[in-house]
């Protein structure tokens, strides 16, 4: 039943997070605010009172300062997560880079071969970055066949400069290629629990209802409404933070992008241009 809500949530636009997650805030200061016209007719009833302000806002300054120590380290976890996408985009662009140069240091078939592949791996990896929800599957088993092409490419290149001894960088550029397409794939598995995030939405509808009960008055209730609307807002940033796929706030593929532009206007063609002799059996 947990993990079927979880799922559900994880597939819901952000958007509806945050107006379900605003009217549970909502819902949740109205109910306090029920519970303080019932106490204060108890107590008009009764005349005794529950508490003081002065330990209602005891109570409330505790409240809010724990929520905040909370949601702040859970948004540090997030941009962590995010920073740590970025970068990772820039280090896939590097390395595929880096192979794609040295592939043209190699002789035929396999610097063509190697290209073909390395420009449409990187294609692939760009639509994957902000493809749907239901197109992940299919682009992820395109990545994987692709990455297998790549790697027995390279393992046929490499028997052919297995005595050079440019093949050892040649080879570690390739396997940079197949180690950030693993890197690249856990950072995208890697979030804020899920449990962090549900107690954190259950914190903001309890404080919600704090803020309820506490605050009086118009101008006082207004408040409160703004800062609880402050609150979920936070919240929901944290949760499109952890949406790398279909979250408003994603990593930018510029780096992959301004690669397919330069592999695309430097094809092996390109890099002929200065060769008077050429040989099968050398690089």
């Amino acid at each position: 039943m947990y993990m079927s809500i979880v799922d559900w949530m994880g597939q819901i636009p952000t958007w509806l997070v945050a107006v379900l997650m605003l009217a549970a805030a909502l819902g949740g200061g109205f109910v306090g605010r029920a519970l303080r016209s019932r106490s204060d007719r108890r107590e008009a009833e009764t005349g005794s009172g529950f508490a003081s302000d002065g330990q209602e806002g005891y109570i409330v300054s505790g409240v809010l300062g724990l929520l905040a120590l909370m949601m702040g380290f859970s948004l540090a976890m997030a941009v962590d997560r995010f920073e740590a996408r970025r970068l990772l985009v820039l280090d896939d662009a590097k390395a595929i880079s880096t192979i794609y140069l040295r592939s043209q240091l190699l002789a035929e078939p396999h610097r063509a071969r190697l290209s073909k592949l390395l420009v449409e791996y990187t294609d692939n990896r760009i639509v994957l970055a902000t493809a749907q929800r239901t197109d992940v599957p299919r682009l992820l088993a395109d990545n994987d066949r692709m990455l297998t092409d790549f790697w027995a490419a390279t393992a046929a290149a490499f028997d052919s400069i297995a005595d050079l001894d440019f093949s050892s960088s040649f080879l570690e550029s390739a396997s940079n290629v197949v180690e950030n397409d693993a890197a690249r794939k856990a950072a995208r598995l890697a979030h804020v629990p899920t449990a962090v995030l549900v107690l954190l939405a259950v914190y903001v509808v309890v404080t919600a209802g704090v803020l309820g009960y506490v605050l009086t008055g118009f101008r006082g209730r207004l408040a409160g409404g703004f800062l609880i609307t402050l609150l979920t807002l936070a919240l929901v940033l944290i949760i499109d933070l952890e949406r790398p796929t279909s979250g408003s706030i994603r990593e930018s593929q510029a780096p992959m992008e301004l690669l397919r532009v330069s592999m695309k206007i430097q094809p092996p063609e390109v890099f002929d241009r200065y060769r008077t002799i050429r040989s099968e059996n050398r690089p």
